[in-house]
């Protein structure tokens, strides 16, 4: 069967004629892309400033001199959000009966912190995350020494609430099983009342005994931000070369 000349070269012209405008619109879609990518490099960029300016702050707060814990006067409505950190006296006797173990995993192994209520004068209570202790020391009895008697003072560091649990796992305060020092629900399982908003990280003053052992925070925020708004860069760069690619080769067929 002979080919229809016409037929063959009228839909070839059509193929050609339609390649350009698909280029066109592709490099416009890239440079919609380009404008995404640099938005989004920009509010990394942003966010960079944002967490270097936070620790600075809590820097700041960790190294500074202590000041005493925020009393009850200002509790209701407390959302520690400039106290984190920061280092705190607090002054009052040990409820060693009440005290809860959470479990934890630290430079010195697994085993648990030892959270125990402060009554201070006033009658009200803080929560003090007294340091921690390995596994096979988690009885009371196994370091009685370490149960002070009488007032202390206490110096540490301020921390907000760690509501719920660990993640995969739920605080059990019928069974005892704690994965995370969550104030209201520790001081509900305790029943203690007028408990402050927070808890406080003992510093590394050395107990008598020798445990639990304190000081052991880590203070440390993820800060990936510039790679990020490199990367978006990069790719922002990337669409704008696809863009100039598309649009000289429609100038080429055109």
């Amino acid at each position: 069967m002979a080919l229809d000349p016409s037929r063959h070269d009228g839909k070839a012209g059509t193929d050609l004629s339609r390649r350009p405008s698909a280029r066109l619109l592709f490099a416009g879609a890239m440079l919609f892309i380009t404008v995404a990518f640099v938005a989004l490099g920009s509010w990394q960029v942003q966010r960079l400033f944002w967490k270097l300016d936070l620790i600075a702050r809590v820097d700041a707060r960790v190294h500074a001199q202590p000041v005493p814990a925020p009393q009850p006067t200002r509790w209701a409505g407390f959302d520690g959000k400039d106290e984190e950190y920061r280092r705190v006296t607090a002054e009052g006797t040990y409820d060693h009966d009440k005290e809860v173990l959470v479990q934890a995993v630290t430079d010195l192994g697994a085993g648990f912190w030892v959270v125990t209520p402060l009554r201070q004068a006033d009658g009200t209570t803080i929560l003090i995350n007294r340091g921690f202790v390995p596994a096979d020391r988690r009885d009371a009895s196994s370091r009685a020494g370490g149960e002070v008697p009488g007032t202390v003072r206490v110096t540490g560091l301020l921390r907000l609430t760690e509501p719920g649990g660990a993640f995969l796992r739920a605080n059990d305060p019928a069974a005892g099983r704690w994965y995370s020092r969550d104030v209201d629900a520790i001081a509900a399982a305790a029943r203690l009342s007028t408990v402050a908003p927070y808890f406080i990280d003992a510093d590394a003053t050395a107990n008598p005994g020798g445990l639990p052992i304190g000081g052991l925070t880590v203070v440390r925020f993820r800060n990936s931000h510039l790679v990020y708004a490199l990367t978006w860069f990069a790719m922002a760069a990337l669409s704008v070369a696809a863009a100039v690619f598309l649009l000289r080769q429609r100038r080429v067929e055109t």
